[in-house]
């Protein structure tokens, strides 16, 4: 099956909310294992791999205090047309999880409006809740009302309508499909010093001013950036609309707590290795605290590549010496290195 999909496509979208939980594969033996035949091992070792791929979300305390502000601001807000809503914005480093928190509230939120409302509006449309686009480094006025017409498979999106034939489209596209959540991801990529990046970010809050949405963003590193101060410094930075409009909700790093253990711990519980055994990873998780610094996108990676070097090479469990010989991201590759060298210079 293809599974082949784009989350800013309302097609990969459906998909994405519509579908059912993997199905656990059972944990084998090494005996049972040895006994199948070699297209069963090749089909079991996929169906593995899958798992450990995509075996779902883990509900850390940064995953539930965020969805808990996210179901408070987006319920709250149902001020009439004339009003401002509020929007929420995920802040933090990369790694740890932003995207995936602000994509399963759209998920859940959509299903719970699909099943209020059905699949249809009143005036026939197709009732889309949520839309979701993603912006890119060069990202300007006339993109974002495309990405947002693309969503919805408006054919105006791939005309060569200028930045204001785009946005009436957009908006016709919200309004017919009655959508009430609007995620923009990548927001970073804004940038307020330029032309382009200010035009954007206007547009952004003509958008919350016309349409019954609750935008919800993502980004990296916004605090740092001064971004909700919006390029404005001094006495100035007082006329930025967005510190104003905006709920900051920050996801912060794991520390060296229960919250570590308890997250290793679960993932420990779904890995599906014919020698791994129960508390296995979880008695590593100095180890991979050190290894990841606490950053759960980092930690995932180095799991899943380490469950597919551990079936692929007939390991079947993650040991340390294993996980040792797989590389993750650079940044986390390079506080490796960083670490082993000052182990060396405190050896000598």
């Amino acid at each position: 099956m293809n599974s082949a999909y784009s989350l800013s496509r309302k097609e990969g979208w459906r998909r994405f909310v519509e579908a059912v939980p993997r199905v656990r594969p059972e944990k084998l033996t090494v005996k049972a294992l040895g006994a199948l035949s070699q297209d069963a091992v090749e089909d079991y070792n996929e169906a593995r791999c899958d798992w450990h791929a995509n075996f779902g979300t883990i509900a850390t305390p940064q995953l539930t205090a965020i969805r808990d502000e996210l179901e408070l601001i987006v319920a709250s807000n149902r001020q009439d047309p004339d009003r401002v809503r509020g929007a929420a914005v995920i802040d933090g480093y990369p790694g740890l999880g932003k995207t995936t928190i602000v994509n399963l509230f759209g998920r859940d939120f959509h299903r719970a409006a699909i099943r209020r409302g059905g699949d249809l509006t009143e005036e026939g449309h197709e009732r889309i809740p949520v839309f979701r686009v993603g912006l890119t480094s060069h990202t300007t006025l006339r993109t974002v009302n495309q990405l947002i017409c693309r969503f919805y498979g408006h054919p105006a999106a791939d005309r060569r309508g200028n930045a204001a034939e785009l946005a009436t489209h957009a908006l016709d596209c919200v309004l017919k499909c009655e959508s009430r959540v609007g995620i923009i991801d990548d927001i970073h990529f804004i940038q307020h010093n330029s032309a382009d990046g200010l035009a954007v970010s206007n547009h952004l809050k003509w958008l919350a001013n016309e349409l019954p949405v609750t935008f919800i963003y993502a980004g990296v590193g916004l605090g740092q950036r001064r971004f909700f101060e919006e390029g404005l410094i001094g006495a100035d930075a007082a006329f930025a609309q967005s510190g104003r409009r905006w709920t900051r909700l920050s996801v912060e790093l794991f520390d060296r707590d229960e919250h570590w253990l308890a997250l290793v711990k679960a993932i420990d519980r779904q890995v599906v290795l014919a020698r791994h055994r129960p508390g296995q990873l979880a008695r590593q998780a100095e180890v991979l605290f050190a290894r990841t610094g606490g950053h759960i996108g980092s930690l995932m990676t180095l799991v899943n590549r380490g469950c597919f070097k551990a079936v692929r090479t007939g390991t079947e469990a993650l040991t340390r010496e294993l996980l040792d010989t797989v590389r993750i991201d650079e940044t986390a590759e390079k506080a490796r290195r960083s670490a082993s060298a000052a182990r060396g210079k405190r050896a000598s």
